[in-house]
């Protein structure tokens, strides 16, 4: 087995100087790297990462532990996620807990005992004991989309949206727009994103002095099927809403079929906003009015602040709300 003892002799250098290579712990001259890395080639030498990672306590590996990867937008934070982690030397490992609050405290665990050197999460509606066990081990933690003041959660650093303030400008948009009976397709009970982009829907109407009705107030479990059952149930109310705000991507999908199915027209007979931009909105018809959330800055502040925690664990805890970005198009009835 080739050696890094075997590098620095064909290089012509230490076996200090191809660890420093190697690792980007020390600065060398340009020429000295390019010797250094044409020896790895050439000798097919493979750095034994279990051994250094007993060495230095880090694996420069990280965890993501994130549900519904099937929705563009996990999918999208997953991407940028990957890309951050990958510029700062580090591999992402992934798990979905698939929303199960007993399978997240698994799998938090499973990542704590590859000895990952940090975990991201976008928590599940109850991920209390997932957040004991990370603490209870001081594993370096930072919460993602789903922040939370609650138990363990506060003492943690947090990125996400912003999600009352712009829930309210979707549901302000449509009252403008001369709607009274909107409806709200909401996210699955539980999680803090779903909670707050409800109460900005029930600001925005109150502000504007629009009765609220329970009965337009549904839920869509986060996911496809379930929003696309709700608008049906929705459409077949004495009274049908006129607009309708969806609380994400995935039940945006099953709004809109739930609409083709009826016959019902966008926006002539249902007006359609929707939290969540995603690559094919644009090729609706009509295009969707969206919030679109800022994904790469999302997760790249994520990879940060989780490599700030490694590193300084005294350092003062950040939660950062990102601002999402109001997308107008025609679904909401605006004119092409």
């Amino acid at each position: 087995m080739t050696t890094m003892a075997d590098v620095a002799r064909r290089a012509g250098v230490s076996t200090a100087t191809v660890s420093h290579v190697l690792n980007n712990t020390r600065a060398v001259s340009a020429d000295t790297r390019a010797a250094v890395l044409a020896a790895v080639e050439e000798t097919a030498y493979t750095p034994n990462t279990v051994a250094r990672s007993l060495a230095t306590n880090r694996t420069t590996t990280l965890g993501l532990v994130i549900s519904a990867i099937s929705n563009p937008y996990f999918g999208d934070l997953l991407s940028s996620a990957e890309s951050a982690a990958a510029a700062a030397g580090y591999t992402l490992l992934l798990v979905d807990p698939h929303e199960d609050p007993d399978y997240e405290r698994t799998v938090v665990a499973r990542l704590h005992h590859h000895r990952v050197d940090g975990v991201v999460l976008a928590p599940s509606a109850r991920p209390a004991e997932a957040l004991e066990y990370l603490a209870r081990h001081e594993v370096p933690t930072v919460l993602l989309d789903r922040l939370s003041t609650e138990g363990r959660a506060a003492a943690l650093d947090q990125v996400g949206s912003e999600n009352h303030d712009a829930t309210a400008t979707l549901t302000r948009h449509l009252v403008e727009h001369g709607h009274t009976r909107i409806a709200l397709v909401a996210g699955l009970d539980g999680l803090t994103t779903t909670e707050e982009r409800c109460a900005g829907f029930g600001r925005a109407l109150d502000d504007a002095g629009v009765p609220r009705d329970p009965a337009l107030e549904v839920s869509g479990e986060s996911a496809t099927e379930p929003a696309r059952a709700a608008m049906t149930r929705l459409l077949a109310l004495p009274e049908p809403p006129t607009a309708v705000v969806v609380g994400n991507n995935s039940m945006t999908i099953g709004v809109i079929a739930a609409l083709r199915d009826a016959g019902a027209r966008v926006p002539d007979d249902v007006a359609v906003v929707a939290f969540d931009d995603f690559a094919w909105a644009d090729l609706f018809s009509p295009r969707l009015t969206v919030m679109a959330q800022p994904f790469d800055r999302i997760a790249s502040e994520a990879v940060r602040l989780l490599l700030r925690r490694r590193s300084q664990p005294e350092a003062p805890l950040e939660v950062l709300r990102l601002p999402p970005s109001f997308v107008v198009r025609e679904s909401c009835g605006c004119a092409r």
